[in-house]
């Protein structure tokens, strides 16, 4: 029956290898990656369904409502559809058509650039900078432009996140006091900005960042060196899962 195909079988073998636990901290964005993966590779071919809700959620480690907003991504690019009934659940739906010219530039900007290259520099230089502002101290002065890059990044509209978010992890790296860390993170962040242009912003993961943001800048004011830099590359590393999820 095609219902069991993510949970018995060949089908269950091969999703065994992929679908695991994920890490404290980005639940939602690495059981994206993980499911992203699954559907990309085609382990559960077009028209088949995935494993149950209570199935997927265990094997992931996440509760219920984490992957219903999962789901409720996969749903809204297209990649899977809710049946109700007795023989229903999340099907695979077929790969939409990616010879169009957006998909042209998108495979373009994609293949322009190391994605894991450019993701372990960032979270190099986020740890770093981190790290730095927290062990050195910042002056009276610094920390109110680091407390106001924060506050500029809350209650803005979707479509102006990304800059604000920039901004305040520009400002970190000025303040760590290295111009070479800061110009080295101006340039990968730039990269990043492409590359997360190429993927959906959603909203789960501007609120989930909002609070890795939150919990940052209170380790560096806090002198939490190590503290900073666990919260950037856990910060990092969220990012990472969902461009991976996408692009990879």
């Amino acid at each position: 029956m095609a219902g069991d195909t993510g949970s018995t079988g060949a089908g269950g073998d091969r999703l065994t290898a992929l679908l695991r636990p994920v890490r404290a901290g980005n639940g939602f964005e690495e059981a994206l990656e993980q499911i992203l993966l699954v559907v990309r590779l085609g382990l559960v071919p077009t028209g088949e369904r995935l494993p149950a809700e209570r199935e997927l959620a265990a094997r992931l480690g996440i509760s219920r409502v984490t992957l219903r907003e999962v789901l409720k991504v996969l749903h809204e690019q297209g990649l899977v559809e809710a049946r109700r009934g007795r023989y229903g659940g999340t099907f695979v739906r077929p790969r939409a058509d990616t010879g169009t010219h957006a998909g042209d530039e998108l495979r373009r900007r994609v293949a322009a650039v190391d994605l894991e290259d450019v993701l372990r520099f960032r979270e190099v230089l986020e740890t770093g900078a981190a790290g730095l502002c927290a062990a050195h101290g910042l002056t009276d002065d610094q920390e109110r432009r680091l407390r106001a890059a924060l506050e500029h990044t809350r209650d803005v509209p979707p479509a102006e996140y990304r800059r604000r978010d920039t901004l305040l992890h520009l400002t970190l790296a000025e303040l760590s006091g290295s111009p070479t860390l800061a110009a080295q993170y101006a340039a990968v962040r730039a990269t990043v900005n492409d590359l997360l242009d190429c993927i959906p912003l959603l909203v789960r993961n501007l609120e989930h960042s909002q609070r890795q943001h939150a919990a940052l800048v209170a380790a560096v004011l806090a002198g939490d060196a190590d503290g900073a830099r666990e919260r950037a590359r856990e910060h990092c590393a969220g990012t990472a899962a969902l461009l991976r999820g996408f692009l990879a």
